[in-house]
């Protein structure tokens, strides 16, 4: 007898640019895989990759005030995508150089690290610049029972 996949259908979030918001993040982000049967160490790298990104958003695209995050969710051809927009700042996190990891720990930066962990921890992570809008979108693959690959 063949196992039926379990499949997500696309979800949508949108939040403001705070760094209150991120438990909302992380719910839906739990709601949404929760029926994917995920180990947890596979749940915790998505969200890791994730929160790390949002963070950053919060932090760096919105200098002057709190702007919006949308986060869309969905299930493809055995990978989980993750689309992370904001209308702030242009910025390619493709091109951000690998962090010197001595350095940080020499000096004690409490930063540095997010964006290489990300790319890192997920199987695919691709930029664009859409509409005045910063698009990043990072899947990881998952097999069709939902275990991860």
């Amino acid at each position: 007898m063949l196992k039926k996949e379990t499949k997500i259908k696309m979800n949508t979030l949108k939040v403001t640019g705070d760094l209150a918001e991120v438990e909302k993040i992380r719910t839906f982000l739990r709601e949404n895989l929760q029926a994917l049967n995920l180990s947890n160490n596979a749940y915790y790298l998505i969200e890791l990759s994730l929160l790390e990104i949002c963070i950053n958003i919060v932090r760096y695209a919105y200098p002057e005030d709190k702007g919006e995050i949308s986060l869309r969710i969905w299930q493809q051809q055995g990978r989980l995508f993750f689309e992370i927009r904001d209308w702030g700042i242009p910025f390619n996190p493709r091109k951000s150089k690998k962090p010197d990891i001595e350095e940080i720990i020499r000096k004690g930066k409490k930063s540095g690290l997010g964006i290489f962990i990300s790319r890192k921890l997920m199987d695919g992570f691709d930029y664009k610049r859409e509409n005045k809008q910063n698009v990043l979108t990072m899947y990881k693959r998952i097999k069709i029972d939902g275990a991860e690959t």
